[in-house]
């Protein structure tokens, strides 16, 4: 396992707070309130070994396949179902949803192989993640990789305690399947658009794996 760069600037303010707090607390408090001063203590660990948990990325054996879409993120599948696209295709897709609460990892994989051929960034609100409207409200950026089985639509949402979604992609690259392209703060939902008729491999309220779980076959 190791630490995602997105994560060293808030794993050290966390721990410079941790030290500073548990020494003012040990120094003003531990002699009259020793069992305060502990919770502190607790309390302060407590937070900081989360931080450092959020930004973790694991070490896995990365599943790969051209007639395969894999899932991009950590969570749980929250909606399957078909919708009608208004920001770029103007047609049916069919949209798998994988909610990722701050307890999974939150590194995004690329779930095809292919060429950026979109990549926007739309300002919105920060509604819960599960809610149906953050999918066109909330903050969020869109990326269409198209390969030769067609364009695929991934959307990276912000949540309700996500306010800074990462993306490394830009109009024009070539990517590969399960590599790296972005990076949500906090509690978050990624959604993938597929052609209708596309054939899923998961299903509602599946626990799944960002680069290794089969989202769908193409």
């Amino acid at each position: 396992m190791t630490i995602h760069k997105e994560g060293y600037k808030s794993i050290l303010i966390t721990a410079v707070l941790f030290a500073l707090i548990n020494l003012a607390s040990f120094n003003w408090l531990s002699f009259n309130w020793p069992i305060i001063s502990w919770m502190i203590f607790v309390v302060t660990i407590g937070l900081l070994l989360f931080i450092i948990s959020f930004f973790r990325v694991p070490n896995r054996v990365l599943t790969k396949g051209d007639n395969l879409v894999i899932c991009p993120a950590d969570g749980k599948v929250v909606v399957i179902e078909e919708i009608t696209d208004v920001e770029y295709f103007n047609d049916r897709r069919l949209q798998v949803s994988i909610f990722m609460s701050p307890a999974n990892v939150h590194q995004n994989r690329n779930p095809v192989s292919g060429e950026v051929v979109y990549n926007k960034y739309h300002k919105g609100k920060y509604l819960v993640a599960w809610d149906p409207k953050s999918s066109t409200e909330n903050e969020r950026h869109s990326v269409v990789l198209k390969n030769e089985h067609g364009e695929f639509l991934v959307k990276q949402i912000a949540g309700a305690l996500a306010k800074r979604i990462v993306n490394y992609l830009s109009v024009g690259q070539k990517v590969n399947q399960t590599d790296e392209y972005g990076f949500i703060k906090f509690g978050s939902r990624v959604d993938v658009l597929l052609p209708v008729g596309t054939k899923v491999k998961v299903e509602l309220n599946q626990v799944v794996k960002g680069g290794v779980t089969v989202l769908a076959e193409i």
